[in-house]
């Protein structure tokens, strides 16, 4: 029996990544496949929403080593050769935050939208910031950091305290936005405390409430690996530090 959001379960074991000298699966037999890579915060952002709605057994999970990557994949399954990719009724889909609302909207499980309009609406504005999110802590990290984040994190303290039923993005229910960022927040938030000293949630108590509540959550946690930390700072120094 699939896993739901609600269980306690044990980890899946996660088949080793595939490579230039692996051969590729099976493709188009009718089996749905992530292809993804473990480390990867986009491809993350499908993995979690796989997880909530408990499809474990429906959706199997392709390991890609992106460093060494096989040529098939971008020869027979996703030409932009990039993760996540889904393989689903004959077909390839892309793009996480599509994938995040395709995967709700065609698959069983909890919804991950709520029927309130006006928290619909609120999903739609920060799906649409999520870039925009990315792109300036991105940028900051070639800056001044610790002054140039602030905002970012301020619009996310600001729209947490939009609805006061739950410590969610939309209140209550955990839903596609939170998916959409969480990703990104956890390697922000290692990164500028190691290396900046600099702590997101201060003075951001939606913001603490928000990442705490999350690390509850088994779909989420399952897909946090191990040494995430040191790979983070390691990955982010030499990228944007030149260390």
């Amino acid at each position: 029996m699939a896993a739901t959001a609600l269980d306690k379960s044990v980890p899946e074991i996660l088949p080793p990544a595939l490579d230039a000298s692996s051969e590729p699966p099976p493709l188009f037999d009718g089996v749905t496949r992530l292809y993804t890579y473990y480390g990867c915060p986009f491809a993350q952002r499908v993995w979690i929403t796989r997880n909530f709605k408990g499809l474990q057994d429906k959706i199997k999970l392709v390991g890609i080593d992106l460093s060494n990557r096989p040529a098939w994949y971008a020869e027979k399954v996703y030409p932009p050769n990039k993760v996540p990719a889904l393989e689903h009724n004959g077909k390839i889909i892309g793009e996480s935050l599509d994938l995040i609302k395709y995967l709700d909207s065609n698959f069983e499980g909890p919804s991950l939208l709520p029927d309130d309009p006006a928290k619909k609406q609120l999903a739609e504005e920060l799906f649409a910031y999520t870039d925009t999110f990315t792109g300036t802590v991105f940028s900051a990290f070639k800056g001044d950091a610790v002054k140039e984040v602030g905002p970012a994190f301020d619009h996310l303290e600001a729209a947490l305290s939009k609805f006061d039923d739950g410590p969610f993005f939309l209140g209550d229910r955990f839903s596609q936005v939170d998916i959409a960022y969480i990703p990104f927040v956890e390697r922000f938030q290692i990164f500028l405390s190691e290396v900046f000293k600099y702590d997101i949630t201060e003075g951001r108590p939606k913001l603490a409430a928000w990442i705490e509540e999350l690390n509850k959550l088994e779909a989420y946690k399952q897909t946090k690996l191990e040494g995430t930390k040191a790979q983070v700072v390691e990955l982010y120094s030499k990228r944007f530090l030149g260390k």
